[in-house]
């Protein structure tokens, strides 16, 4: 890095991962976002991102990672660029961090380009007359209660959320195992703010299953400065976009949508701004229509990025204002619930208070459509009479209720189903269920075909 003409900062104060460096006149202070770098006594490098301009030459800059043993006076280098991260076909397998290093122990990635991880908001613009009625390409995962209610649409954002242990990265890594596998796409995972743990295990799955090869994993874990924790957001769509950009369809696996949210509520405390009513961010909407609006299908190169996005609601509040908000981008929102796991139905999506904008008789076809509202309109029902046989018992049920009754309940059985990256846990093999045969089962078990058929013999298979 040729630093020889930059004008140089250094360091005024520390406070945790927020730093303050003084330039000597405000004319050679770098711009918002624009990243530098100075190092810690022991020589580790840290990357600065520029926040806010006080008054005095002095810049407050985000730490993007740990500021332990940075001393007062360090020399701080101006990049003149915002952080950058490396694209290209060299990231497929790898590991890295928000900057873009490798942290696999797999030595250097090799990169064609570096890309910034901020750009400017790209100017609306009207859909042409001839692209309003597009095709919609459907994504088929093999997993049945997401097929029939939540059809995944090329281009679309979704987002499964639920509380603690609820099964939202299992899930996720459940799609990831039958979409890369079955149509041999490129796929991005985000790590904003878990656990380690679950990065780890995600890596050794994906490694196990021979999947590796089309993923590019990036991560920004819970044991993070609030730094990293928001840019690995930016840094994940960026690469992204860089693989869209090749007229290739990618898949942005995001786990956790929440937390990138969290760690802007704690930059925002650090940074003394005054928080909204709830104690989140002033700035909590531009921030997630930051991230949020870059996901799209390209009319110029045609290629899409379609995010599946865990979303944790902190206390199984619905309500929180950061899950509130990241609902208002999503097409399709599959609401985890914490009595469907109590009763063991794996996944445990709850289909009433889940919704979907791609189901629609224009996007999965009329059958498909019909099907599912019948379904909706039988598992309604039933959550009505439930609560009537837990007072009267169900012998004392009308002959067309308790029909119903027995038919929902062998739904709700056929609806889960045993997953590939859990066969450690359930010592079930996992299966992959196509749509056609999805429908055709749910139509025999609302007609009636099934009807003398136990409904213990439904629960955690594939096909009927």
């Amino acid at each position: 890095m040729d630093n020889d003409n930059k004008k140089l900062g250094c360091v005024v104060s520390v406070q945790g991962p927020v730093v303050d460096v003084k330039f000597a006149s405000e004319d050679e202070m770098p711009g918002i976002m624009e990243c530098m770098t100075t190092q810690t006594v022991d020589s580790k490098k840290i990357l600065l991102e520029v926040a806010e301009h006080l008054p005095g030459g002095l810049t407050r800059c985000i730490s993007i990672n740990s500021t332990f043993n940075l001393q007062r006076n360090s020399l701080v280098y101006p990049t003149g660029n915002p952080i950058m991260i490396p694209v290209g076909d060299g990231l497929y397998g790898r590991i890295m961090n928000v900057w873009g290093e490798p942290i696999d122990q797999k030595g250097e990635i090799i990169f064609q380009e570096k890309l910034p991880i901020r750009k400017p908001r790209a100017a609306y613009k009207a859909a042409p007359t001839n692209v309003r009625g597009e095709k919609f390409e459907i994504l088929e995962t093999g997993i049945k209660i997401i097929d029939l209610l939540f059809p995944l649409v090329k281009g679309s954002k979704n987002g499964i959320l639920g509380g603690a242990a609820l099964g939202k990265s299992i899930l996720t890594l459940e799609i990831i195992h039958n979409i890369v596998r079955k149509a041999r796409g490129s796929c991005v995972f985000v790590g904003a703010g878990e656990r380690i743990r679950e990065g780890n295990e995600l890596y050794h799955e994906l490694s196990r299953r021979n999947i590796l090869g089309k993923t590019a994993l990036i991560y920004g874990q819970m044991n993070e400065p609030p730094g990293a924790r928001f840019e690995v957001a930016m840094s994940g769509v960026t690469l992204a976009e860089s693989i869209q950009r090749k007229n290739q369809d990618v898949l942005l696996f995001v786990d956790n949508i929440f937390r990138f949210l969290q760690a802007g509520a704690e930059i925002s405390s650090l940074l003394g701004r005054i928080p909204s009513e709830t104690g989140y961010q002033p700035t909590l909407l531009s921030e997630a229509s930051e991230f949020h609006e870059r996901i799209r299908t390209s009319k110029d190169t045609g290629g899409s990025i379609t995010s599946i996005e865990a979303v944790y609601i902190p206390a199984d509040d619905i309500t929180d204002p950061a899950v509130v908000t990241i609902f208002s981008f999503l097409d399709s929102v599959m609401v985890l619930s914490r009595q469907k796991i109590q009763l063991g139905l794996y996944p445990a999506i709850d289909p009433l208070v889940s919704s979907s904008a791609n189901l629609d008789p224009d996007v999965v076809g009329k059958r498909h459509f019909q099907i599912s509202q019948e379904i909706m309109r039988m598992l309604q029902r039933y959550e009505e009479l439930r609560r009537i046989v837990m007072v009267i018992g169900v012998d004392e049920l009308s002959v067309s209720d308790r029909t119903i009754y027995e038919r929902a309940r062998k739904l709700q059985n056929y609806l889960t189903q045993p997953f590939f990256v859990a066969e450690a846990y359930t010592g079930k093999a996992g299966e992959y269920v196509t749509v056609e045969q999805t429908l055709a089962g749910c139509e025999k078990i609302i007609s009636g075909h099934l009807d003398r058929k136990p409904e213990g013999e439904f629960y955690m298979v594939g096909t009927v």
